[in-house]
């Protein structure tokens, strides 16, 4: 979550609460000492930064500026200060040394709440993608973006949540739920940003729901309330961290700590996660910053490896942490550190020419509603990347008789809340512009979705299991909302592109978005009819349910009079179609998931055959919601709402791991989607490397940013060949599964995408790293002595090749 100080003051205004909870102070310091002490294993004092990599030559310019700063200038760069630039948060500054402080600017999907910017597809587009090198131009486009209007930090990309919960209210601010998918595209979107802009990877670590992530901010007599995520090492290391670790290799600049507890201490203050895992052994050399409100102490928090408060510290204010230093409370090389980590950033910001340098922020007004310098942050050449990531998102997932692509139709009928643009995109038009939510003003039962409720669940000051909107009845959804959402430059919506088609193909077009009751207004001549619906999904609130009755009823109604239905999904995270797929009139379903602002013009491009679809899904889609098991909802506080614990009994059976496991057929499984053509597999070869170390243990070799550099040596090689054996030219995504020895049955290990034209064949070469073949032991990684099953298809269940590995 991102809130300013003047969102938390209209929030206050806005609202007046009661805690409607009575808890002794006895009980409830019971209550602390049983929750929050011995839980997780401590770990000081925080490894300081030593400039590895291409931190070198900022690392020493950033000792040598620290060592002319007093401890009081030391301490002041270390939390966010009043600004008059529209900065999500502006650290202090050393004016006499020439040190103007950062800019840190939301999200991971574009600048946000700004004019002048690309509305980029979203991560989960990305993920759904399944392109690397699409994610690298996406960010680099992005990075020049945050670059023009002077930021410094650009807070993304999100890796956690990594979407645990099927319900989970931002998992479509990550990639996938598949570490990875997540942490090859977060590597990617690292690599693009930093030749710009530096990053911010978050959340660190196990922010995988927004109900109680937050004690209530609303509520000045609540206590400790946030929500504690218990994950084990070995889960902790394959999973959740395991992204995060891909972008630390790729040199992030800053890491951001999370609300929730971690093992019950908190996220900003726990000393296992900051000190022993991200800076120790995944030797990471940038600054921890806390999400916005997420610091809970002072010393406490800066002996556990945070550096850097917003949006302001009362803990770190006035001197206070240069006070802990003269009193003995916090060592001296602790601050410095701090202070090292911090600038040592601000110097690779002139390596890459950013004028943030200089002048952190200068194009972004405090106020888009007061005058200001229109500031237009976009390159004309990132056009043809923003286009092709939105067309390369849409996964088609059924396609009767070919009913797609469509060929200059007659008679087209057009149905459905999603098919048009919000009728408003200005920042003057309300709150909800900025967070995404401008086409999102009504609950399906007209209950208007006000403001007051908005800021209330931002600050989790709503009870637990209270959620937003399940559907945006008010315009297409191209963002998901909150702070990851982003502020497009236009909105080329379905419609409007459905309309430039039907004019260049002399189609009849014939529609209906105002209605949910179709009777006698569909027409029966109609040779196909379209239906826009979509899943609506924000920061602040995890999702009530994973289809609406409503869309379900809108699909199968206009199905019932027009026998070639096809469904159009534009969704924020998963959504079941189990009340219409067996419809036999539902001829085509297309999840088109977050395109941004070419979400029409890129829809066109697969429909119509221009580009056969190329995604696939980076989930799973289940038959029913209950087939999740406890992945499906948040845990919600039962009885006394404090210390929620969440013990991630599941270990590392997430998704399709989970589906595996358990027996359980789903609907659509992990890395399906269709394409206009066919392709067949042949000839997989598996080699190991001839200098490879097979050894149990990892070699001992010299920490690098993201770990030992011996965990990305190369121990095998997977190839085969792939060739399009039908009549049209269309890109494959090949997937290579591995079973590890005493692990899941299969866990992704590779992915290529290649475009071959029709006849044609390639070659796919999947190399594996220790990393990718190991296990998380007590010992560390490890690699074991056995059988590797490989497997390598068109999905996680449609395996074309198999073969085997021997260590």
């Amino acid at each position: 979550m991102m809130f300013t100080t003047q969102l938390l003051a209209v929030g206050l205004a806005f609202i007046e609460f009661t805690s409607g909870q009575n808890i002794s102070t006895a009980a409830l310091a019971n209550l602390e000492r049983y929750w929050s002490y011995g839980r997780s294993t401590p770990v000081y004092p925080t490894p300081q930064s030593s400039g590895l990599g291409e931190w070198s030559s900022a690392y020493a310019k950033a000792k040598a500026l620290v060592s002319q700063m007093s401890n009081y200038e030391k301490n002041n760069i270390t939390y966010g200060q009043a600004s008059t630039t529209g900065c999500s948060g502006v650290s202090g500054s050393v004016p006499r040394l020439g040190f103007p402080g950062l800019c840190l600017a939301d999200s991971g999907n574009g600048v946000h709440a700004a004019d002048g910017v690309n509305g980029w597809p979203s991560a989960i587009h990305v993920g759904a993608a399944w392109n690397r090198d699409l994610a690298h131009d996406r960010a680099l486009y992005m990075g020049a973006e945050f670059k023009n209007k002077g930021v410094s930090v650009a807070l993304g990309p999100v890796v956690g949540p990594l979407g645990k919960l099927a319900k989970g209210g931002r998992n479509w601010e990550g990639f996938s739920n598949d570490p990875y998918l997540a942490g090859k595209l977060a590597y990617e979107t690292v690599l693009g940003l930093e030749k710009n802009v530096m990053s911010c990877v978050k959340h660190f670590i196990g922010n995988e729901q927004e109900t109680n992530r937050n004690p209530p901010i609303l509520i000045p007599t609540a206590h400790n309330q946030s929500l504690s995520s218990n994950i084990d090492p070995r889960t902790e290391h394959e999973l959740y961290i395991w992204p995060f670790q891909d972008a630390i290799r790729a040199g992030a600049g800053s890491v951001m700590c999370s609300y929730n507890r971690y093992n019950n201490s908190y996220g900003c203050q726990n000393s296992y996660s900051q000190n022993g895992l991200l800076k120790g052994e995944l030797g990471f050399q940038g600054f921890v910053v806390s999400d916005w409100g997420a610091q809970h102490s002072g010393v406490a928090s800066a002996d556990a490896g945070l550096d850097m408060a917003m949006p302001s510290s009362a803990y770190w204010q006035n001197g206070n942490l240069s006070k802990a230093v003269t009193n003995g409370t916090l060592d001296q090389s602790r601050l410095d550190d701090i202070a090292v980590r911090i600038v040592s950033t601000w110097y690779r910001l002139e390596e890459v020419n950013s004028p943030a340098f200089s002048n952190p922020g200068f194009g972004l007004p405090a106020s888009l509603n007061a005058p200001h310098t229109f500031i237009d942050a976009r390159d004309p050449a990132s056009e043809p990347t923003n286009l092709q990531g939105a067309i390369e998102g849409h996964v088609l997932v059924k396609n009767v008789a070919n009913t797609l692509p469509l060929s200059k139709p007659k008679l087209l009928s057009l149905f459905g809340y999603d098919a048009v643009a919000s009728t408003r995109n200005t920042p003057n038009s309300g709150t909800k512009w900025g967070f995404g939510l401008d086409n999102t003003q009504v609950y399906s039962d007209g209950t208007v979705f006000n403001d007051t409720f908005l800021f209330a669940t931002f600050l989790s000051s709503e009870p637990a299991g209270t959620s937003g909107p399940s559907i945006a009845l008010n315009g297409t959804v191209l963002t998901g909302g909150g702070s990851g959402a982003t502020t497009p430059a236009y909105i080329d919506a379905p419609f409007d592109a459905f309309q430039r088609q039907a004019y260049q193909d002399r189609t009849l077009l014939e529609w209906n978005f105002a209605d949910f009751n179709l009777t006698g207004k569909i027409n029966p001549a109609s040779e196909h009819c379209i239906v826009f619906i979509n899943a609506q999904s924000s920061e602040g609130w995890d999702r009530a349910d994973l289809a609406d009755q409503a869309s379900d009823d809108l699909v199968n109604y206009v199905a019932s009079q027009c026998n070639s239905t096809i469904v159009v999904i534009h969704s924020a995270g998963l959504r079941l179609v189990e009340n219409f797929v067996h419809n036999p009139n539902v001829t085509a379903i297309m999840y088109a998931h977050l395109p941004g602002q070419d979400s029409g013009r890129a829809l066109i491009e697969v429909m119509y055959g221009n580009q056969s679809p190329s995604g696939r899904l980076p989930y799973t889609v289940a038959a029913k919601a209950t087939d999740y098991g406890n992945l499906e909802d948040p845990i919600v506080p039962v009885g006394v709402d404090y210390y929620t614990q969440d013990n991630y009994t599941e270990g590392v059976y997430i998704d399709y791991k989970h589906f595996i496991a358990q027996n359980i057929t789903p609907r659509f499984e992990f890395g399906y989607g269709l394409t206009y053509t066919t392709f067949s597999y042949s000839d997989i070869k598996v080699s190991t490397a001839s200098n490879a170390s097979l050894a149990y243990l990892a070699p001992n070799s010299t920490l690098a940013e993201g770990g030992l550099a011996s965990l990305w040596d190369t121990v095998a090689t997977v190839t085969i060949s792939v060739t399009n054996t039908g009549s049209v030219e269309a890109a494959e995504v090949a997937q290579l599964y591995v079973g590890i020895p005493g692990g899941p049955q299969k866990v992704l290990r590779g992915f290529g995408k290649e475009t071959l034209k029709a006849g044609e064949s390639c070659t796919f070469t999947f190399e594996l790293g220790r990393r990718d073949l190991s296990t998380w032991t007590s010992q560390g990684w490890v690699l074991q002595k056995g059988t590797y099953q490989i497997y390598v298809g068109k999905s996680v269940l449609d395996i074309q090749l198999t073969s085997s590995l021997t260590i």
